[in-house]
């Protein structure tokens, strides 16, 4: 049957080459040309498809041929270009009917490979399905117990604590059902929420009210430190210089005013005036160094370690004020209405006794600010121009301020004494006056400094970021920024880039490898593909999380000053 099929095919091919060629030789005969000349006429004229019917395959593709076309491009005005394209010559058709006699070539189908995409999901502007919250979180802010959190499903993640290693978290999806089911709708939830909110501003109100029940609200949050550590403090370090100073001050400040009443000294009373700024001074001083040392709180997070530099600053505001102020004013009115003075013998001794309280309280403070520069590796002149221990540096500058003032407000008193003119006498009201400004000017400075985020030393700052890019996980560190945040507290944050490879061999050293090539070769199609990467995936954040703390451990381990690290992966 087929050799039969494949004769008439054949047979039908050349008796339509042959009419092709009758309809050809007519038209030339009855245009009064060769077939030649009509050939190249039809193809001008595009009215091939006259010859033969259309609905041959090889026909219906030269119908297709235009023989003229026009382009118009944009540009400038627009022009018209004209394209000649290629048409079959008439020495060409001689073998349309070979072509068409030769037998039908099976043409392979196509195959088309579709590559597969990962679908992107929208998960629109607030997605908390996912999201993980402390057992703490869902009983507070969805109105649960203890109880109904045990049938939840439980999860262990790594603790962003110190002192744990792991602790147990929810799901927020599973809490918010759990919260709809046991208060039936979000309204009724709403609503508790809404009275327990009324009901913890009353109990805050009445804790308030009553100050014995608010020291204990305190003492169990932890908000403050002992009582004993807050005494013990003023037995070491900056406390007991500031407490040495308090105590000898304030009997110079006692005797100068006896003295100036006796005589009516000028310099005897700005001597009396700084001794009594020197002594509120310090004991602001005193007060900020107890509340430095309180437990930071959810309101002050990294603590209150700047109360010293605080209260520092404070001092020097008070000393331009106090001391600088009421010493200029008294000496510009000795000035201006000179005063005779009496007797100035129990002046001279005042001030000798002062002189030498002032020199042993200046000896203690320089003595405590050598033992701290030694401490931190640095040189005494910078330790203390840099103002690294505000009280003692306070109490090292107003004592040192003090001796010199002694010995001006003598030496002016003792010229007074032998030229019998007061003008001396009111000329070091102004000396001492001039020397407290330029102290507090300079306290007001360094400590102004130090509250506005003073970076720490770059030899420190080397250290640290040497110890970050000797790890083999971490490729560079980029804006690194340490603070000083007081009490020898530093705060370290940089821009870590980790090694992807370093950080993803990490976690394959901990796998078992058959088991992972065997859910592999388990992979068949795109979703099983995705879970197993999601898997995997999530796994080496939780790996780069583990090297991002084990990093900040060893950087508070080698430096006990760094008490706050923020790495951030870049």
């Amino acid at each position: 049957m087929l050799p039969g099929l494949a004769a008439a095919t054949a047979a039908h091919r050349c008796s339509w080459s042959s009419l092709c060629r009758l309809r050809l030789r007519c038209r030339a005969a009855a245009h009064g040309c060769n077939e030649r000349q009509e050939w190249q006429h039809l193809v001008t004229l595009g009215s091939l498809s006259n010859m033969v019917p259309s609905s041959h395959p090889y026909i219906c593709t030269l119908n297709q041929v235009k023989s003229y076309s026009t382009d118009v491009q944009k540009e400038g005005q627009g022009s018209q270009i004209l394209r000649v394209e290629k048409v079959p010559s008439f020495d060409e058709t001689e073998n349309i009917g070979a072509e068409l006699k030769a037998p039908l070539i099976k043409q392979e189908p196509l195959q088309v490979r579709v590559k597969a995409v990962l679908k992107k999901r929208e998960y629109g502007p607030k997605y908390t399905q996912n999201n993980f919250i402390t057992g703490v979180r869902a009983i507070n802010e969805f109105c649960l117990k203890s109880s109904d959190l045990e049938q939840l499903r439980k999860i262990r993640r790594r603790s962003p604590h110190e002192d744990t290693e792991s602790f147990t978290v929810y799901l927020r999806s599973d809490v918010e059902a759990k919260s709809l089911e046991v208060w039936g709708s979000p309204e009724a939830l709403a609503r508790e929420k809404k009275l327990r909110k009324e009901a913890e501003i009353e109990y805050r109100e009445r804790l308030f009210r009553n100050q014995k029940i608010l020291r204990e609200y305190r003492d169990f949050l932890g908000n403050t430190k002992p009582r004993s550590r807050t005494t013990s403090i003023f037995f070491k370090g900056p406390g007991k210089v500031v407490m040495v100073a308090i105590c000898i001050n304030g009997l110079n400040c006692f005797f100068k005013f006896l003295a100036w009443i006796y005589t009516g000294s000028a310099s005897m009373f700005s001597e009396a005036i700084h001794s009594l700024s020197d002594t509120c001074n310090q004991g602001l001083l005193a007060v900020g160094i107890s509340k430095s040392i309180q437990t930071p709180d959810p309101t002050h997070p990294y603590g209150f370690s700047n109360m010293r530099y605080i209260a520092s600053l404070i001092s020097g505001v008070g000393i331009f004020m106090m001391g600088a102020g009421l010493s200029w004013y008294h000496g510009i009115m000795g000035l201006l209405n000179p005063q005779p003075m009496e007797s100035l013998l129990w002046a001279y001794c005042i001030l000798a006794g002062s002189l030498v309280s002032e020199g042993a309280t200046l000896l203690v403070a320089v003595n405590e600010l050598r033992r701290s520069a030694r401490a931190k590796g640095m040189p005494f002149y910078k330790y203390v121009m840099e103002s690294r221990d505000p009280s003692t540096n306070v109490i090292l500058l107003e004592d040192t301020a003090a001796v010199l003032g002694v010995i001006i407000a003598a030496t002016c008193m003792g010229l007074t004494s032998l030229t019998g003119n007061p003008l001396y006498d009111s000329l070091g009201s102004l000396g001492v006056g001039t020397l407290l400004g330029i102290v507090s000017a300079f306290l007001i400075y360094t400590n102004t400094e130090a509250l506005l985020g003073r970076s720490i030393q770059p030899e420190q700052v080397q250290r640290l970021t040497e110890l970050l890019e000797n790890d083999p996980s971490v490729r560079a560190i980029h804006d690194v920024k340490a603070t000083d945040l007081g009490l020898g507290k530093v705060r370290f944050k940089a821009e870590v880039d980790f090694d992807g490879r370093v950080v993803t061999r990490s976690y394959l050293e901990k796998q078992d490898f058959d088991q992972m090539l065997q859910e592999i070769q388990e992979v068949k199609t795109p979703e099983e593909l995705e879970t197993f990467m999601l898997k995997h995936g999530e796994n080496i954040i939780d790996t780069l999380g583990a090297e991002v703390d084990r990093l900040e451990k060893e950087l508070k381990k080698r430096n006990p000053e760094v008490r706050h690290v923020d790495l951030e992966i870049l």
